[in-house]
């Protein structure tokens, strides 16, 4: 029957180059369309996490719900031994992270300022990348600032802006600073209202010395995050937490599967058009087939032979078009 179908479709080559053209194409149209939406969602994913949040960070329990320095980890040093044999962490560091109002001549702006150690946040991190102007590792009082912020704030290179918040102890801070760097992410909230401090400077002003707000970490494979997330959290206290980035960004994953269904919807509605193009084709070209299906019958073919001969046609022209 194999020898009989390829004959056939020899035979009649404009009906099968045009059976072979439509399978081709939704093949390729559906496999390009999974791809680029599945792409863009990775792409996107992967831009989020690499630019400031990390694929895990590490908390106090109550600290995301309840928040202030009542709920800092205490001692970050401990946990970087807990989890330091942990394959497949590709980097790590402590932030620690505090609020109050920055001002600028008449300008005042909320400011979110974390304390971090630049070397690392180079290595985890898009921040120096995202460098703008000045310099990315300053020392002593000098800040790097979101440039939207620095906008808000109006503020350059060189210029000092005071600070008016508290320190881990709840002490009352009133600091000078100079802006040294801005930098610009693409995320509005990070570029709107935050600055980042060298750790030693903001330990000494803060007193948040091994103290941290939290620890973030990236992995090497996203694929292995939930897998080494779950380790490292059977290495730690009982009081800290490991979220994963599923947890971090529960809106933006709660966003992409909407866009995933939709899409699949669109595209359930694109191979419906063509399922029906088919079947019209498929009738059209079974009925100029009638006088060829009673010719077979009259030489001694069943019912039976005649439909494996259709299904060969039908299996030789989906390898072809999908190989």
């Amino acid at each position: 029957m194999v020898g009989l179908a390829l004959k056939n479709l020899s035979f009649y080559k404009g009906r099968s180059i045009t059976t072979f053209l439509l399978t081709f194409f939704s093949a390729y149209f559906f496999i390009v369309y999974v791809a680029f939406m599945d792409g863009s969602h990775s792409s996107m994913l992967k831009n989020a996490l690499d630019v400031y949040t990390g694929s895990m960070q590490i908390y106090q329990k109550e600290y995301r719900e309840e928040g202030g320095y009542d709920y800092l980890i205490n001692d970050t040093q401990k946990v970087f031994n807990l989890r330091e044999n942990t394959r497949g962490i590709r980097a790590d560091s402590a932030r620690v992270e505090t609020y109050g109002i920055a001002s600028s001549g008449e300008r005042s702006a909320a400011m979110m300022l974390t304390g971090v150690d630049f070397e690392k946040e180079a290595k985890l991190s898009e921040l120096k990348k995202a460098l703008k102007e000045g310099v990315y590792d300053s020392k002593g009082a000098c800040l790097y600032i979101g440039s939207e912020l620095g906008k808000k704030l109006q503020v350059k290179i060189g210029d000092e802006v005071s600070f008016v918040g508290s320190a881990i102890d709840y002490s009352f801070v009133a600091e000078l600073f100079k802006v040294c760097g801005t930098f610009k992410t693409g995320m509005y909230d990070v570029d709107n209202q935050s600055a980042f401090m060298n750790r030693d400077y903001f330990d000494e002003i803060f007193l948040s010395r091994s103290s941290a707000s939290y620890i973030v970490a990236n992995v090497n494979e996203m694929e292995e995050n939930d897998r080494i997330a779950e380790e490292v959290a059977q290495k730690l206290p009982e009081d800290l937490r490991v979220y994963t980035w599923q947890e971090l960004m529960k809106s933006m994953v709660e966003l992409m599967k909407i866009d995933s269904l939709f899409g699949y919807i669109s595209m359930s509605l694109f191979f419906l058009v063509i399922f029906v193009v088919v079947r019209i084709y498929g009738f059209i070209n079974f009925s100029t087939r009638i006088r060829e299906f009673g010719v077979l019958k009259s030489i001694g073919l069943s019912h039976r032979a005649i439909d494996r001969l259709l299904l060969d046609e039908i299996i030789i022209l989906t390898l072809a078009a999908l190989a």
